[in-house]
């Protein structure tokens, strides 16, 4: 018998086996697939489709990967290098408590973080829902008649509460103030947005001394904290009647488990509220992702930004939710955009929802209560040891009076393992949190009692106290009172409501996501099993740099790679989602112009085809856009972008491209279109969205680009989340380098175009999942997902070319790694549309790919990698048999206004009737295939009515009987 081969050690470390988990074609599949698409080897096919203009010249300098179990040692190695402090430093961020049946069940769920935006309602009604539970909790929270389905980040959300005032109120003015007293984060990315905008931010010492700013009458909007950063509780009720006196607007950015004790904002006449839900549940992860939100009065509904989760009722009559108003998506609107916001923080949003549903109202106020007594408990001990506190009133954060003791009282905290804010120079701040306790309080007392002095003696502990909230702005309404709220307490409760919810959406543990641009792709368990490791959970992102070590190393790994990615010379990994980082880069090359005294510069030019972002980033960095055209294989047409560059050579600023081109080809003259721009003065932006097409095979700047964006939510395997969060990357050639995005608030002022996002590393607590999945693919592995999602998209194109056309492919008939098919000549022949498909699709068990972009009547496909043969096959049998079905809507057997297509998706409930007045069967309505009989996904709403959802709109929870 012959003995077993024994590999060395190394080599079993240096395993490829992760690479074969990761992409679903195995080498027979290969093989089998090239001989359909008419290729001899995976290298002719790729040859072929990539223009040799832009092949890489050197292979990517990247670890070579290690198995699963290698890789998760080395970044727990990393993750120690962090220091995991008891946080007291406030300013936006706390220390929470994620309950156990939401942390395994939604966090740690692949049934919540690998779903897609919710833009086919039907099966997604699960996360509308938590989202517009998310609505009705912010609403009644803030007191707002109207609250979106989540924002960015606290300041983001800041940020686009000044625009929203600008555009809403009747003041002409282009002045914004600021009380001094938000959290200076917020105040710096404000400002960031505000400058490109030509909006003036003028900033007051604090909310005492903003009324005499208001009295010059020359604003449209204020902003003020409530509670501010100091912990001070002002009452900014006189504002609000200024501010409208002042045709202004009164925006405040609140703390939502505040708002359980304090008067709500829209009860005093706020016009708009904003603010984070972190501490519902979501851990700090040194900044992100946490779900901001945005509330407004009646008025403003129409104008605001993000998503929009509507009540509506589907083709039965029947309640249904959907994204309402979704013709405003800015990115719709393109250069007439007002923001570029195109996603939101659904994953996070869902957290701090259901953490409101399992404590409910009462429970919620319990928190607050024993967070605020803790605060006057604190309070009282201070002032027995001499100090005295700057606060005027308090819920959880005070501000001390140290002296020149500050230094020594922050040096015993740190010693002991703590961190205190440091206020003005002199002062100190200490905030509380759920997580404070009895003991908490004592050891805080003890870095300040300095001298030998004894520890306070507290008798409230046992007796009680009187909170620090202002009597008259204390809270004496209801909230929550909607039966969601108060259903769900016990945990088996909690369980079967999300395990309910889960199983009404379709996400990608269930079946492929064909989503064209947007790369749903496999998000491997050991990439995400880092996300909720305490190391990198529990960590504040104003903490001092020295705990920081840990993230700096794994920014530091990260942005490595990413560079010998995508060919640039330096990225930061700050802003927040993939429109971010397109509005970040678009800035660094204004910031570079700016420098180099060519300020006139502001032409934007854009392809047609490109996506809606890009011109709504163009408009919010202060750039005029230009559209160029593209020719009928929808490549961009080259004579038109030459003239467009003459006529605008004296002011032209840069150009973005896709590439691949959204309609998913290699364009040829990518090169000498980068050459053409350059040659007039112009830089080059290189949307990054579909960089799957392109690791390890061209890297934007080596071919030409200035500056891309990375869509770590696609390429780089973090989960999209139903929605978000996102991580967005910007990446700049070598002369760019200096001005990417700083955060003065985190000491990383410079050159720079200043704070993008409200945390100096973004979402930082998602990026473990994408150096997990470098570090396990490494150089080959990375390149070969690359190439195996280009197979899948032309083996799809091929086996549908006789069913769908493809509408556009390069010269010898390939696409890059996705596919547009045509649809649009089945309207004249059947009345069957895109969106028909698209819902058809659903009885079949599939999300519809992206419908109707960048064409209008068609479907884009994106196979990805990651995607078996099998399951591929899969896909094409149900697209062919939507084909076959559509035939019989062509020969006249089924007619054009009652057939299956018209009618999909099919309920249960539906097909359970004592009627059944259609020319088709109940099994072909529901079993158009026989192995659907054994693994069917069932829709719970039939067709959702978008028209009657914006005419009547409902954005929170309200009784059945008021739906119709």
């Amino acid at each position: 018998m012959p003995m077993p081969s024994i590999q060395p050690l190394g080599a079993l470390e240096n395993s490829n086996e992760f690479i074969a988990r990761h992409i679903g074609i195995t080498p027979a599949d290969q093989a089998q697939m090239l001989a359909i698409v008419g290729a001899n080897s995976q290298r002719e096919l790729i040859d072929d489709i990539v223009p040799k203009s832009i092949a890489r010249s050197s292979p990517m300098q990247i670890p070579a990967p290690v198995t699963e179990a290698a890789a998760l040692r080395q970044l727990r190695a990393i993750a120690g290098k962090n220091q995991v402090f008891k946080s007291f430093i406030g300013q936006g961020y706390y220390g929470t408590f994620t309950p156990g049946v939401i942390l395994r069940n939604i966090l740690e769920n692949p049934a919540w973080y690998t779903a897609y935006t919710p833009y086919q309602a039907e099966i997604s009604q699960g996360r509308l829902e938590a989202l517009l539970n998310f609505q009705t909790m912010v609403c009644d929270l803030t007191g707002m008649p109207i609250a979106n389905a989540s924002m960015l980040d606290e300041a983001t959300a800041a940020a686009e509460a000044m625009t929203l005032a600008k555009r809403s109120v009747k003041s002409k003015s282009n002045v914004f103030l600021i009380a001094g007293d938000c959290h200076p984060q917020t105040i710096e990315v404000i400002q960031t947005r505000a400058k490109p905008l030509g909006i003036t931010v003028k900033v007051s010492t604090a909310v005492a001394t903003l009324p005499y700013l208001m009295a010059q009458g020359d604003y449209f909007g204020v902003l003020a904290q409530y509670p501010a950063t100091t912990g001070s509780i002002h009452d900014l009720r006189p504002l609000a009647g200024q501010a409208h006196a002042d045709g202004a607007a009164l925006c405040v950015a609140a703390d939502l488990l505040a708002l359980t004790l304090l008067e709500p904002p829209g009860h005093w006449d706020a016009d708009i509220v904003l603010g984070s839900s972190q501490r519902f549940g979501m851990p700090m992860g040194n900044g992100g992702p946490h779900a901001a939100f945005l509330a407004c009065r009646e008025e403003f509904k129409r104008s605001l930004p993000g998503r929009l989760v509507g009540v509506s009722i589907d083709s039965h009559g029947n309640p249904a939710l959907r994204l309402a108003l979704q013709t405003r998506e800015q990115h719709i609107r393109r250069e007439k955009a007002t923001s570029n916001i195109c996603t939101a923080q659904v994953l996070p949003a869902v957290i701090a929802s259901m953490y409101a549903l399992y404590h409910g109202p009462e429970g919620l106020k319990r928190i607050a209560e024993r967070v605020a007594t803790y605060t006057a408990i604190f309070v009282l001990g201070l002032k027995q040891l001499g100090y005295t506190i700057s606060n005027t009133g308090a819920f959880d954060s005070v501000t001390v009076k140290t002296g020149e003791a500050s230094k020594a009282i922050a040096e015993r905290a740190r010693l002991s393992g703590c961190n205190l804010r440091f206020r003005l120079k002199h002062h100190l701040g200490v905030s509380l949190d759920e997580t404070t306790s009895r003991s908490d309080i004592e050891l805080l007392w003890s870095f300040f009692a300095l001298d030998g002095q004894s520890l306070p003696v507290v008798s409230a502990f046992e007796d009680g106290v009187e909170t620090l909230i202002p009597k008259e702005l204390r809270r004496s309404s209801a909230f929550l009172s909607h039966p969601v709220f108060n259903s769900h307490h016990s945990e088996t409760a909690m369980l079967r409501y999300i395990r309910k919810l889960s199983d009404k959406d379709l996400a990608l543990d269930r079946s492929m996501i064909p989503l064209g641009s947007c790369t749903m792709k496999l998000n491997a368990t050991s990439e995400m099993l880092a996300v909720t490791w305490p190391a990198f959970a529990n960590i504040h992102p104003f903490a001092p740099a020295s705990q920081l070590r840990g993230y700096a190393e794994l920014d530091q790994q990260l942005r490595d790679w990413l560079c010998e990615a995508t060919g640039y010379a330096g990225i930061s990994l700050q802003p927040n989602a993939g429109s971010q980082g397109e509005y970040a880069g678009l800035l660094v090359i204004r910031a570079w112009l700016e420098a180099n005294g060519q300020a006139q510069r502001n032409i934007c030019l854009i392809p047609s085809s490109a996506h809606g972002t890009n011109p709504a980033s163009a408009q919010m960095a202060g750039m005029t856009v230009v559209v160029t055209a593209c020719d009928k294989q929808g490549n961009v047409d080259m004579a038109d972008l030459k003239a467009k560059c003459e006529a605008h050579s004296e002011k032209l600023a840069c150009m973005m491209i896709t590439y691949p081109s959204t309609h998913g080809v290699f364009e040829t003259e990518v090169k000498q279109l980068c050459e053409l721009v350059h040659s007039h003065g112009g830089r080059v932006y290189v949307d990054g969205a579909n960089m799957n097409a392109l690791i390890g095979l061209a890297a934007p700047g080596e071919f030409g680009g200035d500056v891309s964006h990375l869509n770590l939510h696609k390429t780089f395997c973090i989960p999209h989340g139903g929605g978000g969060p996102g991580v967005g990357p910007v990446c700049v050639v070598d002369d760019l380098v200096p001005y990417l995005p700083g955060h003065a608030t985190a000491g990383l002022p410079g050159k720079s175009i200043g704070a993008i996002s409200a945390a100096p590393l973004g979402n930082a607590a998602v990026l473990p999942i994408s150096w997990m999945y470098c570090r396990m693919m490494g150089p080959d592995g990375l390149k070969q997902a690359s190439e195996v999602a280009i197979l899948s998209a032309n083996y799809i194109s091929v086996r549908l070319k006789d069913h769908y056309p493809t509408l556009y492919a390069s010269s010898n008939g390939r696409v890059a790694h996705e596919c547009i098919l045509d649809l649009r000549p089945l309207k004249d022949s059947s009345g069957v549309t895109a969106e028909d498909v698209a819902k058809r699709l659903m009885d079949y068990g599939f999300h519809a790919p992206t419908l109707s972009f960048p064409v209008p009547g068609t479907l884009m496909i994106e196979p990805t990698e990651s995607e078996n043969l099998a399951e591929i096959d899969r896909f094409i049998e149900a697209m062919i048999s939507i084909r076959q079905e559509i035939r019989k809507i062509e020969n006249g057997a089924w007619p054009q206004d009652n057939n299956p297509l018209k009618y999909a998706p099919h309920t249960a409930a539906s097909l359970l009737g004592e009627q059944w007045a259609r020319p088709y069967s109940r099994e072909i309505a529901a079993f158009p295939l026989a192995e659907l009989k054994q693994t069917k996904y069932w829709p719970t709403v039939g067709r959702v009515d978008n028209v009657w959802g914006d005419r009547n709109l409902f954005c929170s929870c309200i009784p059945v009987a008021n739906y119709a």
